[in-house]
């Protein structure tokens, strides 16, 4: 593998400062909502936060991931009856009580009119191992290296003046039928992007100190 030299332009500690501030303070704003208006979204914004998301880094340079961008009204309301499906069996008899307790505060429930409001549904998909002309090679550290590229797309999707969820219906193989994808590939997250609703709220949260979430040595 050829190399080429890194263009790196060191910041002034001040100017370092300023744009980490500026940066935790937009990613701060960022909500999660379950109210989308169907508002059509210009397609390139999409096409620029999955390059965004591709864009990160994963082991061994092998890019365990697909992006499935769903916005066929059909295939929308396909994806929404098997996730409600599994969203009922969940609520009904499948989450133990204690988990159920921490989620009423948060008001929600096995209906999730997202699935077909949202402009768009990405899929994200991990490449539990490679294929090429028949022949399987490995993957490495796959769970991390789409994590972070989940990191990379939402913090994109916030960018760009949009909203999204994270949504992980249990199990969620049906996605794989729906949008007939490959042995290799397993349903990491669902995410619809779009607008929200005129008329959507969101939880009154706190989020941890510095002090709770971090330890200087």
């Amino acid at each position: 593998m050829p190399f080429k030299p890194l263009q790196f332009t060191p910041l002034p500690d001040n100017e370092m400062i300023q744009r980490s501030s500026t940066f935790r303070e937009q990613l701060a704003t960022r909500r999660s909502v379950r109210h989308f208006s169907t508002k059509e979204v210009p397609m390139e914004v999409i096409n620029n936060v999955v390059m965004t998301a591709s864009s990160a880094p994963s082991g061994a340079n092998k890019e365990p991931w697909t992006f499935v961008i769903v916005k066929d009204p059909k295939i929308k309301r396909d994806i929404r009856i098997a996730a409600e499906k599994e969203e009922k069996a969940f609520y009904d008899h499948r989450a133990p009580d204690e988990w159920l307790a921490d989620l009423e505060p948060l008001g929600t429930d096995w209906h999730k009119p997202f699935l077909e409001d949202a402009p768009f549904l990405i899929v994200v998909f991990k490449k539990i191992y490679g294929m090429e002309e028949d022949l399987q090679f490995k993957h490495y550290y796959v769970n991390e290296s789409v994590g972070i590229a989940s990191g990379f797309l939402l913090a994109a999707v916030h960018q760009a003046g949009l909203m999204a969820l994270t949504h992980t219906p249990s199990p969620m193989g049906f996605l794989s039928k729906i949008l007939k994808r490959p042995e290799n590939e397993r349903a990491f997250l669902l995410i619809p992007v779009g607008y929200p609703a005129e008329d959507a709220e969101v939880p009154v949260l706190t989020k941890k100190t510095f002090e709770e979430v971090a330890e200087v040595f």
